[in-house]
């Protein structure tokens, strides 16, 4: 395999593993009814000043799905919807304390499920990959591989 193909594999690979080892983590920390697509959600829900578009924009999906996605967070309590103050149409989404004490439990198991990893790299390796992986990365969001 040539080292394209070869860096393709190995990126998804990881990629999936740590969304898989996140989402265990975080359902054994408590959280057992959140999907990974809600964690994607989280991310841009904490930034502030959300809307349901936000959030469609942001994971690269319709309005409608999103809307499904952020109705069954509010539903089980993880958001809460408030009056958005230049738009009588929208509303603001905003992370319950249960919604922070869930990004609390990813946070620690992202770091749990990269520790494996810095500890094989040893520190300065690892440290060379996120700084070799940070200039050849895309900017902006962070989406889930529907």
């Amino acid at each position: 395999m040539d080292d394209a193909l070869a860096f393709s594999a190995l990126v998804l690979a990881l990629s999936g593993q740590l969304v898989q080892e996140i989402h265990d983590r975080v359902s054994q920390q408590g959280f057992e009814d959140l999907r990974p697509a809600h964690g994607f959600a989280f991310v841009r829900i904490s930034l502030g000043d959300a809307t349901t578009a936000d959030v469609a924009e942001h994971l690269g999906v319709t309005k409608q799905a999103a809307a499904q996605l952020v109705e069954d967070l509010v539903r089980k309590g993880y958001v809460v919807r408030r009056p958005h103050p230049h738009d009588a149409r929208a509303r603001l989404l905003e992370l319950t304390e249960t919604g922070w004490a869930a990004t609390r439990a990813a946070d620690r198991a992202a770091r749990a499920a990269v520790a494996p990893m810095r500890e094989t790299l040893g520190e300065p390796r690892f440290s060379e990959l996120v700084t070799a992986l940070t200039r050849i990365a895309p900017s902006g969001p962070v989406r889930p591989a529907w």
